[in-house]
């Protein structure tokens, strides 16, 4: 990934252990003052640090023991293991998270259950303290840590105020259980707080792990796009022989030798053979093409039935495949952090309420009289408490969980948060042609037979099954009752169709150039028939005996059944409609005028798409993109909200944030109905929080004492906070039941 302007060099690592926005501004900061770097940006939402640096005055050690000083860790693998072990560490991350967050909960029932009703039973403080002390000092162990290297940075996050709230109500417990008498000879009862300690810890491990399983993976995607490469290849050697050859080792002009069936290894030109290769991941279109000599061929393509001898023109990263992984690679890394709303606010809301606690006990100290240290002490923690972000935090992660999931039930796969927060802010959706629109199968749309006589679709059906063109397939599906005869001999014209025969008498299927260089009558109805048909932008092949044409047939993709009726949905909503396809002009606009598209582009190559989809961002609009080949991979990685068809290829499955399982283009109105009822419930769920901060925080603090001498108890404080969590996520749950 390093790439050299002038003397400096630029390099892109995955950076460990970051949990919230204000960990990217930490991990960037420190970065940026270190000797030798230029520039540095951490996104948050890919979890990359990019930094150019001047290798002479430092390297990637150096910034990795950097990072490392302030509590995180930079992963400095080479490219090729670093998705993998990266993959191996979030697993490990999550499951490790998971085995936490149960055994947080299952230890904090019972202190909770006992703190609210059993509160008299015999040794309830000691059975408090022995099931809370393992989940906060072990299970919560990583805010403390964390809480701690932020402090020693001078900076304050979450994990701050999840540490102070936890560890002074636990502190302080512990203290009214060792030293009860201490407080009763002050006249004040000596309550323990254990419950709200151990139950901050347990609600907040849940909303972290919420909030992992909402995450969305990309890599993947680039993984399974590295998987079309094959790992080794045959070279022709100066002598002749074949040899097995690892892909790191073939060098620009090797002769590679392709058999039917295997994927091209790398970029280079045809030198001996023909074959017909798939380039659906490149182009998106479902035909096959025919190569021949001084004709191009691209990695990851697929070789169908020949074979041929191509020789290597680029290798390694200079292929087309690694431009692709490249652009779908920068696309990710370019979009601007997820820094949600919690985010933004913890960075003032930490220290305001830390600050509030303080401010607390040092009036109670000053106006509190004799027992102003305790009363002090107690509305600090109560403050700490009742302030605590669990409510903030599963705010947006619940209502998510429940959007995924209704999404799921509908056909929706959604796969991260940022997507469905977006998806109701769409005003320009780019649609792929092929796959998205259309069904992505060549199939058979018309036959008309000479005098209505078919009698001869036997021959032509059996000289289908033998030929290598991709049409055949269309043709031998379509007449698959037909009758298989034996043929005496078939022969492959060369871009042009085949000729066969049968019991003495040449057939031929192809172009109509293939019969006018045989001199073959071609009868005026069927020219007719094939002309109305070339207008539709169809493809129209010929069968003939070798005196007169016998049938012609037409090929296309069908509009799917759905498509007109989504189209019209999306556009009544206000959404601007763009066609993209890599197929011909005439094609591209027979299927905008069939679906009541304005705005189309035919003929646009992978990385056009993408320029295209930037271009509607510069012009102001959220761009949702839909496809579902590898062509469209890095359009949908460079666009707001991606969208794959659910019959596409894994790569563009993986890459798209939304995945529509049927391929059926009106779930998505009903993606971006779903992401408006989301957001609305991600807002209440936020307003409620911040709601009950603003009355809780300073009631704890204990501003209606001189009014009506009310002091809100602590526990009845851990009480409220546990509720306003529990408030938040039955909001979240209505999402389910709403149409």
């Amino acid at each position: 990934m390093a790439t050299k302007s002038q003397d400096t060099i630029t390099q892109a690592f995955p950076v460990l252990g970051m949990t919230c926005a204000s960990c990217a501004a930490s991990v960037e900061s420190i970065v940026k003052h270190q000797e030798g770097v230029v520039n540095a940006s951490v996104n948050f939402a890919t979890g990359n640090l990019t930094v150019e640096y001047l290798p002479n005055m430092t390297n990637a050690t150096n910034l990795q023991k950097a990072v490392q000083g302030v509590g995180y860790d930079l992963l400095i693998e080479d490219e090729t293991k670093q998705q993998e072990t990266l993959e191996a560490i979030h697993e490990k991350h999550f499951r490790k998270l998971k085995i936490k967050t149960t055994w947080a909960i299952i230890l904090s029932l019972p202190v909770v259950v006992i703190g609210m009703f059993f509160m008299s039973i015999p040794y309830a403080n000691e059975i408090m303290w022995l099931f809370s002390t393992p989940v906060v000092f072990f299970f919560g162990k990583d805010f403390f840590i964390n809480a701690w290297k932020q402090a020693r940075h001078r900076s304050a996050n979450m994990d701050t105020l999840v540490a102070l709230s936890t560890g002074v109500a636990y502190l302080f417990s512990v203290f009214n259980m060792v030293f009860a008498d201490f407080l009763h000879q002050r006249g004040l009862h000596a309550h323990v707080y254990f419950e709200a300690a151990a139950v901050i810890i347990a609600f907040i491990l849940l909303g972290k792990l919420l909030e992992e399983k909402a995450k969305g993976s990309t890599s993947s995607a680039i993984k399974k796009l590295m998987g079309l490469q094959p790992k080794t290849v045959i070279v022709i050697q100066a002598d002749g022989t074949e040899k097995q050859t690892a892909i790191e080792a073939v060098n620009t002009g090797d002769i590679i030798l392709v058999k039917p069936g295997e994927k091209i290894a790398v970029d280079g030109i045809v030198v001996s053979g023909n074959s017909y290769v798939d380039e659906s991941m490149l182009s998106g279109e479902p035909v096959p093409v025919l190569k021949k000599e001084n004709e191009k061929v691209f990695a990851g393509t697929i070789n169908q039935k020949g074979s041929f001898q191509f020789k290597a023109v680029k290798v390694g990263k200079e292929t087309m495949l690694a431009q692709i992984i490249k652009m779908v690679q920068d696309a990710q890394g370019s979009k601007a952090p997820v820094q949600k709303l919690v985010d933004k606010i913890a960075g003032i809301f930490v220290p305001v309420v830390i600050g509030i606690a303080m401010l607390t006990f040092i009036l109670w100290f000053l106006l509190g009289g004799d027992n102003g240290v305790v009363q002090g002490l107690l509305a600090a923690v109560t403050v700490l408490v009742i302030a605590c972000p669990c409510a903030l935090g599963l705010a947006t992660p619940t209502a998510i969980m429940v959007g995924v999931g209704k999404g799921a039930e509908k056909g929706i796969l959604i796969k991260d948060a940022e997507s469905l927060e977006l998806a109701k802010k769409v005003n320009a959706i780019v649609l792929d042609k092929t796959g998205t629109i259309t069904e992505g199968k060549p199939e058979v749309t018309g036959i008309q037979w000479l005098n209505n006589d078919d009698t001869t679709k036997d021959i032509l059906l059996s000289i289908e099954k033998q030929s290598e063109h991709p049409l055949a397939d269309a043709v031998v599906k379509y007449f698959n009752n037909a009758q298989n005869l034996q043929l005496s001999s078939f022969d492959s014209i060369v871009g042009e169709g085949v000729q066969a025969t049968y019991h003495n008498e040449t057939y031929y299927i192809g172009n109509k150039n293939l019969l006018l260089k045989n001199h073959i009558a071609i009868d005026n109805e069927l020219l007719q028939h094939a002309n109305e048909w070339f207008a539709q932008s169809k493809t129209v092949i010929w069968f003939a005996n070798s005196k007169q044409t016998l049938s012609v047939i037409a090929i296309s993709d069908k509009i799917k059944e759905t498509s007109v009726e989504a189209i019209k949905e999306m556009q009544q909503m206000g959404i601007d409609l763009y066609i993209l396809t890599g197929d011909n002009e005439a094609t591209a606009k027979a299927i905008a005028q069939q679906t009541g598209i304005k705005h189309y582009k035919a003929e646009v190559l992978p990385q056009h798409k993408a320029d295209f989809v930037k271009q509607l961002q510069q012009q102001g609009k959220v761009v949702a993109m839909v496809g579902d080949g590898i062509n469209d991979s890095t359009a949908l990685a460079t666009a707001d909200v991606s969208i794959a068809m659910g019959k596409g290829s894994d790569i563009a499955m993986d890459v798209a944030k939304m995945t529509i399982i049927s391929s059926d283009l009106t779930k998505i109105p009903q993606a971006i109905r779903l992401s408006k009822q989301t957001v609305a419930t991600v807002k209440q769920n936020l307003f409620w929080a911040f709601i009950y901060n603003l009355i809780g925080i300073p009631v704890a603090a204990g501003i209606l004492y001189p009014i009506n001498g009310f002091l809100l108890n602590p526990m009845i404080a851990g009480a409220a906070m546990a509720l306003s969590s529990v408030s938040v996520v039955s909001n979240s749950l209505r999402l389910k039941w709403k149409k």
